[in-house]
């Protein structure tokens, strides 16, 4: 879940020609988050299996989720969504199942990872990264920071600095869940009002700058635009090995009330053009050594366990792998279907037209 640089995606008009190459067993199509992937491993798979990896990016799973409805279901081998959204995949049939048969390395996924909510049994998913959202914040525009999304969300806490939410709305109306006593991960609708009211009543303060995801709330803290916003570990870790003078006072931290956990995985659309190199590169990605590879390039958090030994020692410890209590804190994003998705996007269009 990584957007740390701009890159120019291989790409027409957003998505792939498709012709009667992209059929062809020694190429691959890879629909990934942008910068999120060592260059090096796509190399020595490259070389591994006499084939060439096309890759084309996205910056959001809205984003995402639309270019597969509008065609890319059939133009893409492998994706790699958010937890959150596997379940919508799954239910438009949009992916298909994974045959465990042809991934030997699967056992090389932690134990927590290989049963997942979002996708029971790990049917069409294998574990990518996995990370934290939460608060990035001016270590010397508050010294005596609570632990908390009053940074945000009270205007007694944060009076005249400004800050940034996130433009992801699930993202948003949990972490105001949060901070008002439901929990990150809350469904009730009535919760999601209560969510929603105070979203609208934080925009229309002074100190509000906007709705910024991601990397460019990173860019508007180390310019002193903003002083808190919400971002990724992985790239507030990236960005201050990168920079470490201008990240010097910013400060990454997971609010006492909850925030986000999530897992990037792979699938296989269900018309994949070459599913069987598509399990070939999920298993080369499972080898414990590729694995401690990607996640020593991207600074986010490993879910193979054979990878641990190989793994740089800053992302043994917070903020890539959060403290005990932290993770006690942390909660998926829920996946909402049908009613449930019906009325929190009516309620997000809501807080975002007000």
């Amino acid at each position: 879940m990584t957007m740390h640089t701009t890159t120019l995606a291989l790409s027409l008009g957003g998505l792939l020609l498709v012709g009667s190459a992209q059929a062809q067993e020694n190429k691959l199509y890879l629909f990934n988050w942008t910068e999120y992937m060592d260059p090096g491993i796509i190399e020595a798979f490259e070389e591994a299996y006499d084939v060439e990896v096309v890759q084309n990016y996205f910056n959001s799973l809205p984003e995402m989720f639309a270019k597969l409805n509008a065609g890319g279901v059939s133009q893409y081998d492998i994706i790699v969504p958010s937890n959150y959204y596997i379940p919508r995949l799954i239910e438009t049939g949009l992916v298909q199942k994974l045959d465990k048969a042809k991934l030997e390395n699967l056992d090389n996924v932690r134990e927590q990872f290989r049963d997942p909510s979002y996708d029971p049994g790990a049917e069409y998913s294998a574990p990518y990264q996995w990370g934290t959202t939460a608060i990035i914040y001016n270590t010397e525009t508050f010294p005596d920071a609570p632990k908390s999304w009053s940074l945000m969300f009270d205007p007694e806490v944060n009076p005249e600095h400004p800050f940034a939410l996130m433009g992801d709305g699930q993202v948003s109306m949990g972490a105001a869940c949060a901070y008002l006593g439901h929990g990150y991960d809350c469904t009730d609708p009535e919760a999601w009002q209560e969510a929603a009211r105070l979203i609208i009543d934080t925009k229309g303060r002074d100190t509000f700058s906007g709705f910024t995801d991601g990397t460019p709330s990173l860019q508007q803290l180390a310019r002193g635009v903003t002083h808190v916003g919400m971002s990724y570990n992985g790239d507030y870790l990236f960005f201050k090995d990168e920079d470490p003078e201008t990240f010097e006072t910013l400060d990454f931290m997971i609010p006492d009330e909850g925030a986000e956990m999530w897992v990037d995985a792979m699938v296989i659309p269900a018309e994949a053009p070459n599913p069987d190199m598509a399990h070939k590169f999920i298993d080369f990605i499972l080898d414990a050594e590729v694995g401690a590879q990607l996640s020593n390039y991207n600074y986010y958090a490993s879910p193979n366990a054979a990878a641990e030994p190989h793994l740089d020692e800053v992302l043994t410890q917070p903020p890539v792998t959060p403290s005990e209590d932290d993770m006690a804190r942390l909660r998926f994003t829920p996946s909402l279907e049908g009613d449930a998705l019906q009325t929190f996007q009516q309620l997000w269009s809501e807080v975002q037209s007000r």
